[in-house]
């Protein structure tokens, strides 16, 4: 793992854009890590393969509240061990250790990464100035030229008494940068900011409000009022998806809402409503 004040990463300086500083780890640190509060630490690396990887490395000895943030990720993962990658400083790529403990049942932690969008897509709202649409389980949306791209994602993985969240979310991409066209950002959707400092500070602090509020309702999504927030935020709802599962499996019908488990309830055409959790969907699109 390269230092956090190291020179160089895998890209060169990390001045060689000046569209793309670095990000402000001291600034971050006095503005986050404070007594009493969810961050116990924060470390900004040039470059590493993945920030979830190296977190759930020493989740055993680091303390809830660790935050790992990366400038660069080389072998950044989703869902299902899906790999993407961006340039160097061109978003935010960072993870998070969270062990609620004995303050919450270990059957509402799936609630976390959905906990994660919610709380990124209310400090976007509030920072940059855009409306950050939730694909379920896992996808931040952006309104591009009128139609919806995923800009970010975000994967939860079970760690020894914990979890570790991770985020990525693309920030100045520019347009002949992204992985596949049909892919978005905060720049081409018009963002009033795309100064990663106070981004990054708005999540991480809406993170910790959001989670604070649902521990202490010992998970109840319901009564953290994260279940609400959530479907209302959720532009999987409502529509007609079609959910492939394992084994060649699939599911139509339409998403009619997220339970208490977190899981997407399908109405299908014959009446029947099946939640599917995000562990039993291969991949999510819309019908047709």
């Amino acid at each position: 793992m390269t230092p956090p004040d190291a020179p160089d990463s895998p890209s060169g300086s990390r001045w060689n854009n000046l569209d793309r500083p670095p990000l402000n780890v001291a600034g971050l640190r006095r503005a986050l890590v404070r007594e009493g509060g969810l961050w116990k630490s924060l470390d900004v690396v040039d470059a590493t393969g993945s920030t979830n990887s190296d977190l759930a490395g020493r989740a055993d000895s680091a303390p809830e509240g660790t935050v790992l943030v990366a400038e660069e990720q080389t072998q950044g993962r989703g869902r299902l061990d899906r790999r993407w990658s961006a340039p160097a400083r061109s978003g935010l790529f960072f993870s998070v250790l969270l062990k609620p403990g004995d303050a919450v049942p270990v059957e509402r932690w799936g609630w976390l990464p959905l906990l994660t969008g919610v709380a990124v897509a209310t400090a976007l709202s509030k920072a940059a100035g855009v409306d950050t649409a939730l694909k379920w389980p896992n996808d931040l949306l952006l309104t591009v030229e009128g139609e919806e791209r995923k800009a970010g994602g975000i994967l939860a993985e079970r760690v020894p008494d914990g979890v570790v969240v991770g985020v990525g979310l693309n920030v100045s991409l520019r347009a002949d940068e992204l992985p596949v066209p049909t892919a978005g950002s905060l720049a081409l959707a018009g963002a009033t900011t795309l100064d990663r400092d106070p981004l990054l500070r708005a999540v991480l602090r809406s993170v910790e409000e959001w989670y604070e509020d649902w521990r202490g309702a010992a998970g109840d999504p319901a009564g953290s009022r994260l279940q609400a927030a959530y479907a209302a935020g959720c532009s999987t709802l409502g529509r007609t998806v079609r959910a492939e599962l394992p084994g060649g499996h699939v599911l139509t019908g339409e998403a009619v809402a997220v339970d208490g488990d977190g899981r997407l309830v399908i109405g299908t055409a014959d009446g029947v409503q099946q939640p599917v959790g995000a562990g039993d969907i291969v991949h999510l699109r819309p019908a047709g």
